[in-house]
């Protein structure tokens, strides 16, 4: 999959910037929503997600789907699909296990570690790259964000008035896992 060229960066030096972030996020999501989540392990992927769920009003417990594949979320307005794809044998893993019925338009979906997947996905319409930085009280996660959609524009326009984000201008730094 091509990357994304980020166009907003968020330093997330806690866990309130990101729930502030998510809570910026979640009123982008409704059925057909795609997002997906790009990092190294331990670098806020389903902290996120758990943060978004809890904006989106699931109040139960957030399992991240490392094993499982995915975890299922009935929210009152809308269902969301929480899918990790880390250990994916092989890119078209995901379709051979049913899940590309997930893509049809009625169903919010968020996969951590869609590079697995390689090719075989939609565009999305928000792509999450985390990452550490180093900062003065020591490292710190850096979230970059890029649009895929009109949709995804539309939601990345409205971030950086409701949180910390600037223009994220750092070449070859898509949101692609390297």
């Amino acid at each position: 999959m091509k990357p994304l060229e980020p166009s907003l960066q968020c330093p997330l030096p806690d866990l309130t910037a990101t729930l502030r972030l998510a809570g910026a996020i979640a009123p982008c999501m409704r059925p057909g929503f795609l997002i997906y989540l790009s990092g190294e392990l331990g670098a806020g992927k389903t902290s996120f997600t758990r943060a978004l769920l809890g904006t989106l009003g699931h109040e139960g417990k957030v399992k991240s789907p490392t094993f499982a594949l995915m975890e299922p979320y009935n929210l009152e307005k809308f269902e969301l699909l929480h899918f990790d794809f880390y250990r994916l044998s092989e890119p078209e893993a995901w379709r051979d296990a049913g899940f590309e019925e997930s893509f049809d338009g009625t169903i919010a979906v968020v996969i951590e570690w869609p590079e697995m997947a390689g090719d075989t996905l939609p565009v999305p319409d928000l792509w999450l790259h985390f990452d550490w930085m180093q900062a003065d009280a020591g490292p710190e996660r850096l979230v970059r964000l890029a649009a895929g959609t009109d949709r995804g524009r539309a939601c990345l326009s409205a971030l950086p008035d409701a949180v910390s984000c600037s223009a994220a201008h750092s070449p070859g730094s898509g949101c692609a896992a390297r």
